[in-house]
């Protein structure tokens, strides 16, 4: 089921903005198709959506999911192939939630919809020390629940709302803080083999979405669980993105397109690359690293 809300006004944060209707309203149908055409190729390079296709859009109230659901449902009017989408959000029961917001805007839509509800705001807030990073038990408690409904309800992809910019931030989170080249995909198998998640935002500035969900001025139901937390690893890297973009703009573009051009024999893994076989001469011997750090003189035959 599909249905667009004309985009309405939107409320400029600009106050040097042109204040023209007429040119506003240009200017955000332009924004509007540009993600349309960003989400559409994300979708077609890594074959997120297939005919049939029974999709459960994870939406949490945010500007990230929410304007994942609208394009989604603007471009399910006129894709090549039929699916369905089913809006789901998990109700963590955190102290002040608006249980209403959710279910009432999705009804303005008719969307359809559930909420899953799961405390899992009192087990993180029991089990985590006061002063600690909630995110990583939250986050796998939160997969838990939605992975658990897909698989009782037939869905076929999950798909979240991460964008370009979480893809950059979480590559430089594993490569400082865990000493390793990866990052989050646009597509994957979760571990235990049973979903498929993808990431159709993966094309999208996240500068693109606070603009868009300004104008279509979502609901926003801000996260007072983790957001209060000012010292998360993921806030100091999302800080040295910004800085790196005012300094040098285009960079963070840059950084996402390498994300997707990658040359092993430029790397030093070698499972990825036979770097032994490089340059090997047949016929010729090749020492471990024992013999080499044994510091013997080799047999010369002699």
């Amino acid at each position: 089921m599909s249905a667009v809300l004309p985009l309405p006004e939107p409320v400029s944060r600009n106050p040097n903005r042109q204040s023209d209707p007429r040119v506003v309203q240009r200017e955000q149908a332009k924004l509007a198709k540009r993600l349309r055409r960003q989400v559409g190729q994300a979708i077609a390079d890594f074959g997120m959506i297939e005919a049939g296709d029974k999709v459960m859009v994870c939406l949490s109230g945010g500007k990230d999911s929410y304007t994942m659901l609208d394009i989604l449902l603007q471009l399910q009017r006129k894709a090549p192939v039929p699916f369905e989408l089913v809006a789901v959000n998990l109700d963590q029961k955190q102290p002040g939630f608006p249980e209403h917001v959710l279910p009432q805007y999705l009804r303005s839509l008719d969307v359809p919809f559930h909420i899953i509800e799961q405390d899992t705001y009192s087990v993180v807030s029991r089990v985590v020390p006061e002063g600690k990073t909630m995110c990583s038990l939250c986050s796998r408690m939160r997969r838990g629940a939605l992975y658990s409904y897909a698989a009782e309800h037939g869905f076929t992809k999950i798909a979240l709302g991460h964008h370009r910019d979480d893809l950059v931030a979480t590559f430089f989170l594993n490569l400082f803080h865990h000493a390793k080249l990866s990052g989050m995909p646009p597509k994957l198998l979760s571990d235990d083999g049973r979903h498929v998640v993808i990431r159709p935002l993966a094309y999208v500035r996240e500068s693109d979405i606070i603009e868009y969900a300004d104008a279509r001025r979502f609901p926003i139901i801000p996260c007072n669980l983790c957001g209060s937390q000012e010292n998360l690893q993921r806030k100091q890297v999302g800080l040295m993105m910004k800085q790196w973009e005012r300094e040098s703009p285009g960079r963070l573009e840059t950084i996402a397109r390498a994300l997707g051009d990658i040359r092993p024999s430029q790397l030093s893994d070698q499972k990825l690359f036979d770097f032994l076989a490089l340059g090997h001469r047949d016929g010729a011997v090749l020492a471990d690293a024992h013999a080499w750090l044994a510091g013997e003189a080799h047999d010369s035959g002699a």
